[in-house]
């Protein structure tokens, strides 16, 4: 297999975002399967639903936000702790920046890490690096479940732990009334995972079904396309689970035989490039996912602390 482009290094084209109203003030911003995001209205606030990389890059969302509302922003919700999805989050000027309790405690034990770790690997997404005011720490944490009462007759936003997933502490926002769900990278609208701190096995069985027993009917993942209408809201769940089955097993048979990472790596990708291989990042992550899956198949429960010094030898190591 040729030596690739460190990661998304090499990516450096620009990507059309999207602004999509979803239904009477909910709003999702999409972007050729860069990170998506979202904002629901209050009565007399919104709620915004991610951060991105930046303060830079966030105020850009903003302002096309700030062409339907001009609402101020109450709560950031931050699905989990990865630097393109919360360094960002001094534009928004939140009153209150809400997150899982696991998503506080991994900033802390690896945050800066993951800082210097993201920005190696997708260079594009950082845009002017130096706004960044140091990482961001949530004001507000929970363990299960936090409700925000939108006021007048929206009905609630409901934050919810649905499970171990992408990493230890992923939350989605669910509008019951609505049937929306904001999932961020618990699911992929034809899009790639990243698993580098993930917990596969959970991941794939217990946390898509109680994602999927929520019954939304429309559905914005991580990266991708809005899935819209029950059936395209299934067909997004499922692919994200084939996509972590499929890994699971091929890592599983190839320890069971005795192989190598390095084979692992090269039966995933044989296995999954088919259907796959064409969406968004998919040559980015695999080398990272591999890797985590082989760990965990092995008994190490707690994901490695990817640093910038471990990606590239993780990427050389599996690519060459």
């Amino acid at each position: 297999m040729a030596t690739k482009p460190f990661a998304s290094s090499a990516d450096t084209a620009a990507k059309e975002q999207t602004l999509e109203v979803l239904a009477d003030g909910v709003y999702a911003l999409t972007a050729e399967g860069d990170p998506n995001l979202g904002a629901i209205e209050g009565e007399d606030f919104i709620v915004c639903f991610e951060a991105l990389a930046t303060p830079v890059a966030a105020r850009d969302w903003l302002a096309k936000l700030r062409e339907y509302t001009d609402k101020p922003v109450r709560y950031l919700v931050l699905s989990h702790y990865h630097a393109v999805r919360v360094l960002g989050a001094s534009a928004f000027d939140a009153e209150v920046i809400i997150a899982h309790e696991k998503t506080r405690e991994l900033i802390a034990e690896r945050g800066k890490e993951d800082w210097a770790s993201e920005y190696g690997r997708m260079p594009r997404l950082f845009k002017e690096p130096e706004s960044i005011p140091g990482l961001t720490w949530p004001t507000a944490t929970f363990s299960d479940r936090f409700t925000i009462d939108l006021g007048g007759d929206r009905g609630d936003l409901v934050l919810q732990h649905v499970g171990r997933g992408h990493t230890a502490g992923d939350i989605v926002a669910w509008l019951p009334r609505q049937k929306i769900l904001f999932a961020g990278d618990l699911v992929e609208a034809q899009a790639a995972l990243y698993t580098g701190d993930a917990f596969h096995q959970e991941w794939s069985t217990g946390t898509l079904d109680n994602l999927a027993s929520l019954g939304a009917e429309q559905l914005v993942g991580g990266r991708g396309a809005v899935a819209r209408g029950p059936e395209a809201v299934k067909a997004a769940i499922e692919q994200t689970r084939g996509f972590l089955t499929t890994m699971i097993e091929e890592v599983r048979a190839v320890q069971t035989r005795g192989g190598t990472l390095k084979e692992a790596f090269e039966a995933v990708h044989a296995a999954l490039s088919p259907k796959f291989g064409h969406w968004p990042i998919f040559e980015h992550c695999l080398p990272f996912d591999v890797s985590r899956a082989w760990d965990e198949l092995a008994g190490i429960d707690w994901p490695v602390i990817w640093t910038a010094e471990r990606d590239r030898e993780i990427w050389d190591r599996l690519q060459d």
